[in-house]
């Protein structure tokens, strides 16, 4: 609880000062009213090792895990009839992450001091997204803050297993990728200076794989100190561009139309646009305030802009179906589950049952991610190895038939 200091006058006109814990301002200058004295300044003082906790706190974050458990807890709270404030004091005792254990605190008191819970709640950007905190308000205002709640875990828990997934399934191929750049490299720095001194003593000309080895060798040895700058700039260039509007879009169209994994990110991405939107539409969220917030979560900003049509054209009174449809991101089921979901009135079961079958899909495409991806390593893998070989034994075999000359 806050700590605060204050200086208040009595009756008789002398200068108190003193401290006083309270959970806001306006409580200490309740308690100090009925005291008999007139409050004069009221400060709230920062608590011990508060400017060691800013410092870290860039350092801190609340996990996906961290809000799933948060959700989870203050749904089962709130169903089981204990009060919202002390619901709310009950998880911030518990809450073993320091930086959510404050944000529920500062939460309490806001909601304490007559604040909505959706209000303090969109006092932490951070913490609790645009999605989060729209849902919350519409839970609050249909009375079913509980439901949608562990709603908000399900989604929450969905978009973490969908992840994790992803991870395991191409860490196998970077894994090998890397191995063999690395291997790559160490042969071109340590292994070729060795056959270099060997192979300028032959007369014949040397094969132009070991011409190219001898090349890359020669540059990397003597201009490495530009080329390494220019591969941290080149790094930083593709990271800030990607970061802007436009290098974005670009990103998320060249992920769609990746071999093998452009399919993946496509599912993956309807998925969480079926799973997001049927969620809202079953809280009781409007549609124009659904599609908004969905474009903003899909996750890719080519799927996300037509998203932001389809809000254009129901601003318009014109139909949904229009931008999904010439858009060519959507297939088949996902258009005739969303028509027929639109005219029945039940687009969240429609889109809800759209995202289960996704979700199979991905699953499904994860298992023989490995399958599909072996041949492509196999190949990648056999030409680094050929392309050595050929640049270190060929000039060896020349060698051979001069000495049998």
């Amino acid at each position: 609880m806050p700590l605060y200091q204050y200086k208040a006058r009595n009756k008789d006109g002398a200068l108190h000062t003193g401290t006083m814990e309270a959970g806001k301002a306006d409580i200490v200058a309740d308690q100090l009213a009925a005291a008999g004295y007139l409050p004069v300044q009221i400060t709230e003082q920062a608590a011990p090792g508060l400017a060691q906790a800013d410092v870290f706190g860039a350092l801190r974050r609340v996990s996906s895990q961290d809000l799933i458990i948060f959700s989870r807890q203050l749904s089962t709270l709130v169903s089981a009839g204990i009060s919202f404030l002390q619901s709310l004091s009950t998880i911030e005792r518990q809450s073993e992450n320091p930086l959510l254990k404050k944000v529920v605190g500062d939460v309490r008191r806001d909601v304490e001091a007559g604040k909505s819970f959706s209000e303090a709640l969109s006092r932490h950007p951070r913490v609790f997204s645009k999605m989060y905190i729209s849902m919350i308000r519409a839970g609050e205002t249909a009375g079913i803050l509980d439901d949608v709640l562990e709603r908000l875990a399900l989604i929450a828990e969905h978009d973490a297993e969908t992840r994790a997934r992803v991870k395991a399934a191409v860490r196998y191929p970077i894994i090998v990728v890397v191995a063999i750049c690395l291997a790559f490299a160490f042969l071109v720095s340590f292994v070729i200076p060795k056959f270099v001194v060997i192979f300028s003593r032959l007369k014949t000309e040397l094969p132009m794989p070991t011409r190219v080895l001898i090349g890359i060798n020669y540059v990397v040895q003597n201009y490495w100190f530009i080329i390494l700058p220019a591969i941290i700039v080149l790094i930083g260039f593709v990271i800030w561009y990607v970061r802007t509007p436009g290098g974005q879009w670009q990103w998320d169209r060249l992920k769609l139309r990746l071999p093998i994994f452009g399919m993946l990110f496509q599912k993956v991405a309807l998925s969480r646009f079926a799973r997001i939107f049927g969620a809202m539409q079953k809280s009781g969220l409007s549609m124009m305030l659904t599609l908004e917030i969905v474009a903003e979560t899909v996750g890719n900003v080519v799927i996300s802009r037509t998203i932001d049509e389809m809000r254009d054209n129901l601003r318009d009174g014109k139909g949904l179906m229009g931008p999904m449809e010439s858009s060519g991101l959507f297939p088949p089921l996902v258009l005739q589950m969303f028509a027929v979901g639109e005219e029945s009135g039940q687009i969240d079961n429609m889109m809800n049952r759209v995202s289960d079958y996704y979700d199979m899909d991905v699953e499904y495409a994860l298992r023989n991610l490995s399958t599909m991806i072996e041949p492509i390593l196999i190949f990648f893998i056999g030409g680094m190895v050929l392309f050595l070989a050929l640049g270190i034994f060929l000039p060896m075999w020349n060698m051979i038939s001069l000495f049998k000359q």
